[in-house]
Protein backbone atom coordinates (compact mmCIF):
# COMPACT_ATOMS: atom_id res chain seq x y z
CA UNK A 1 0.00 0.00 0.00
CA UNK A 2 1.37 3.39 -1.31
CA UNK A 3 1.08 6.39 1.46
CA UNK A 4 -1.46 7.54 -1.14
CA UNK A 5 -3.72 4.82 -0.50
CA UNK A 6 -3.11 5.16 3.39
CA UNK A 7 -3.72 8.86 3.06
CA UNK A 8 -6.91 8.60 1.36
CA UNK A 9 -8.08 5.83 3.62
CA UNK A 10 -7.03 8.05 6.99
CA UNK A 11 -9.02 10.59 5.75
CA UNK A 12 -11.97 8.48 5.02
CA UNK A 13 -12.11 7.00 8.13
CA UNK A 14 -11.31 10.48 10.12
CA UNK A 15 -14.18 11.71 8.58
CA UNK A 16 -16.35 8.79 9.55
CA UNK A 17 -15.15 8.92 12.94
CA UNK A 18 -15.73 12.56 13.15
CA UNK A 19 -19.71 11.58 11.87
CA UNK A 20 -20.32 9.07 14.30
CA UNK A 21 -18.84 10.69 17.89
CA UNK A 22 -19.34 14.45 17.06
CA UNK A 23 -22.98 14.28 16.62
CA UNK A 24 -23.32 17.81 18.68
CA UNK A 25 -24.25 19.95 15.52
CA UNK A 26 -26.02 19.87 12.48
CA UNK A 27 -22.81 21.67 10.40
CA UNK A 28 -20.09 19.39 12.01
CA UNK A 29 -22.18 16.38 10.57
CA UNK A 30 -22.07 18.41 7.28
CA UNK A 31 -18.14 19.40 7.51
CA UNK A 32 -17.60 15.40 7.70
CA UNK A 33 -19.98 14.22 4.73
CA UNK A 34 -18.24 17.32 2.75
CA UNK A 35 -15.13 15.73 3.65
CA UNK A 36 -16.06 12.19 2.72
CA UNK A 37 -16.92 13.29 -0.38
CA UNK A 38 -13.86 15.03 -1.12
CA UNK A 39 -11.18 12.23 -0.40
CA UNK A 40 -13.40 9.97 -2.44
CA UNK A 41 -13.54 12.32 -5.28
CA UNK A 42 -9.52 12.72 -4.89
CA UNK A 43 -9.15 8.95 -5.06
CA UNK A 44 -10.95 8.82 -7.80
CA UNK A 45 -9.09 11.65 -9.62
CA UNK A 46 -6.25 10.13 -8.59
CA UNK A 47 -7.27 6.26 -9.71
CA UNK A 48 -6.07 6.63 -13.45
CA UNK A 49 -2.74 7.99 -12.54
CA UNK A 50 -1.86 5.09 -10.05
CA UNK A 51 -3.60 2.56 -12.74
CA UNK A 52 -1.52 3.93 -16.06
CA UNK A 53 -4.81 3.78 -17.93
CA UNK A 54 -6.88 6.02 -19.86
CA UNK A 55 -10.73 6.23 -18.38
CA UNK A 56 -12.94 8.39 -18.61
CA UNK A 57 -12.87 11.54 -16.13
CA UNK A 58 -16.71 11.82 -16.22
CA UNK A 59 -17.21 10.17 -13.23
CA UNK A 60 -15.07 12.13 -10.72
CA UNK A 61 -16.65 15.03 -12.08
CA UNK A 62 -20.13 13.58 -11.52
CA UNK A 63 -19.33 13.00 -8.37
CA UNK A 64 -18.11 16.49 -7.36
CA UNK A 65 -21.46 17.61 -9.14
CA UNK A 66 -23.07 15.29 -6.42
CA UNK A 67 -21.35 16.55 -4.00
CA UNK A 68 -22.04 20.18 -4.40
CA UNK A 69 -25.85 19.54 -4.34
CA UNK A 70 -25.58 17.59 -1.49
CA UNK A 71 -23.75 20.66 -0.02
CA UNK A 72 -26.18 23.10 -1.03
CA UNK A 73 -29.13 20.61 0.21
CA UNK A 74 -27.42 20.38 3.35
CA UNK A 75 -26.88 24.08 3.84
CA UNK A 76 -30.95 24.82 3.05
CA UNK A 77 -32.20 22.10 5.65
CA UNK A 78 -29.05 23.87 8.60
CA UNK A 79 -31.16 27.57 7.29
CA UNK A 80 -34.26 26.11 7.91
CA UNK A 81 -33.80 23.72 10.99
CA UNK A 82 -32.24 26.81 12.64
CA UNK A 83 -34.88 29.17 11.65
CA UNK A 84 -37.62 26.70 13.19
CA UNK A 85 -36.21 25.22 16.07
CA UNK A 86 -33.42 28.07 17.13
CA UNK A 87 -30.05 26.08 16.58
CA UNK A 88 -28.43 24.05 15.07
CA UNK A 89 -27.69 21.34 17.94
CA UNK A 90 -28.50 17.77 17.04
CA UNK A 91 -30.33 16.79 20.44
CA UNK A 92 -33.09 19.51 19.19
CA UNK A 93 -34.37 17.55 16.51
CA UNK A 94 -37.51 14.91 16.83
CA UNK A 95 -37.87 13.15 13.94
CA UNK A 96 -41.43 12.28 15.59
CA UNK A 97 -42.42 15.75 15.88
CA UNK A 98 -43.21 17.94 13.05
Amino acid sequence: MTSLHLSFYVAFTLSSLGLAFHRTHLISALLCLESMMLSMYIALSMWPIQTQTASPILLPILMLTFSACEAGTGLALLVASTRTHGSDHLHNFNLLKC
